[in-house]
């Protein structure tokens, strides 16, 4: 079995850097969720508000082969990104252990993990969020290596807490 498969969903690319940032330095498999077609801003704000699942595609290996999958989305209107909704809601039997990193503007990291847990019907076993602002000057990497680096380490045993929760 593998260890970690991080998958993410990313409108405007952000999301994708701190995925492609984990997947390169710990040697991580990659999986995208995708829109199954073209989206408006409107429709993406409005999925976020409503809580919908708009439809969506999947590029990636199968997450039960993997000891812990790490969610990487945005946040929008202070809750999960829609897309991400969807993957989590669609495949929750296969994501025993999930981690959730979130980016975004502002804020709205705390929904985001409380929405996975209620998906799920069980914690992540670790979140963190991280800024636009951060991820685009090169700040946060540090922090999110060394919080790759601890998944990366709780993949070969058991967690019965979080690793971490660190929001920005």
């Amino acid at each position: 079995m593998s260890r970690v498969l991080v998958v993410c969903y990313s409108y405007t690319g952000t999301a994708r850097r701190v995925a492609q940032l984990l997947c390169s330095h710990h040697g991580w498999s990659l999986g995208e969720v995708r829109d199954a077609g073209p989206r408006g801003t409107l429709r993406c704000v409005l999925d976020s508000l409503l809580r919908r699942h708009p439809a969506i595609r999947y590029e990636g290996a199968e997450p039960r082969a993997f000891d812990i999958v790490v969610l990487v989305a945005p946040i929008w209107m202070y809750r999960l990104a829609g897309p991400m909704r969807s993957f989590v809601a669609a495949r929750r039997d296969q994501l025993p252990r999930v981690a959730v990193l979130a980016t975004m503007s502002a804020g709205g990291a705390t929904n985001a993990y409380a929405e996975v847990a209620q998906l799920l019907g069980h914690a992540p076993v670790a979140c963190a969020a991280f800024l636009q602002r951060e991820i685009e000057d090169g700040s946060a990497t540090t922090r999110l290596l060394d919080l790759g680096d601890e998944l990366d380490g709780a993949a070969v045993k058991p967690v019965a807490q979080p690793v971490r929760t660190a929001p920005a």
